[in-house]
């Protein structure tokens, strides 16, 4: 056995030990690096998607590094649903997503309404729907749409808004939150 095998077994090891136990770590990304301390060196997302079906309780930074088949994973599950095209999710917005549920303190995974989309989605969306920005994070997996039932969409735009590393829509109406990695703003009622 090979050492570079050896540390990858040990690693394993970990998330396995880890996966079932561990509490969600917030991000270092901007401000949001505060909410770090006495987090541990584990960063946990949990999601389901409202349009699949599928679910998702992922352990994606273990001791100070990215988990590269973690991010591939959560990138896939973050997929244009009516496409099937999936994109790299930018890890600052999973980390803004893990901030923002741990500062909830909600066991509920946060419900995925929208991760990537594609160009044609979007556009289809621009054509439908008020609000779809044609320039919009999502067409570069950099933002998500997220609903809790446990929590109003004013609770969870706080959270969102006080990791102060992105922005922030609030859409009361249809009832989730938009997060994303882009510059610190928020909109919405």
């Amino acid at each position: 056995m090979t050492q570079n095998s050896s540390s990858s077994m040990t690693r394993r090891g970990l998330l396995g030990a880890f996966s079932a136990t561990t509490l969600v770590a917030a991000p270092t990304y901007s401000n949001a690096a505060g909410f770090l301390r006495g987090a541990g060196d584990i960063r946990r997302i949990r999601m389901q998607s409202g349009r699949t079906g599928e679910r998702l309780d992922m352990i994606y930074w273990i001791e100070g590094d990215y988990i590269g088949d973690a991010l591939r994973e959560i990138s896939l599950f973050m997929r244009d649903w009516r496409t099937g095209t999936a994109v790299q999710i930018d890890s600052r917005t999973i980390d803004i997503m893990t901030a923002s549920h741990r500062l909830l303190d909600v066991n509920e995974p946060f419900l995925l309404l929208s991760g990537y989309r594609s160009p044609q989605t979007n556009a289809m969306l621009r054509e439908t729907s008020s609000g779809v920005a044609s320039n919009s994070l999502h067409l570069r997996g950099q933002a998500a749409d997220l609903r809790l039932d446990s929590r109003s969409v004013n609770q969870i735009s706080r959270a969102a808004a006080s990791c102060n590393a992105g922005g922030v829509g609030r859409y009361s109406g249809s009832n989730f939150v938009h997060m994303d990695c882009g510059a610190v703003r928020s909109w919405g009622s």
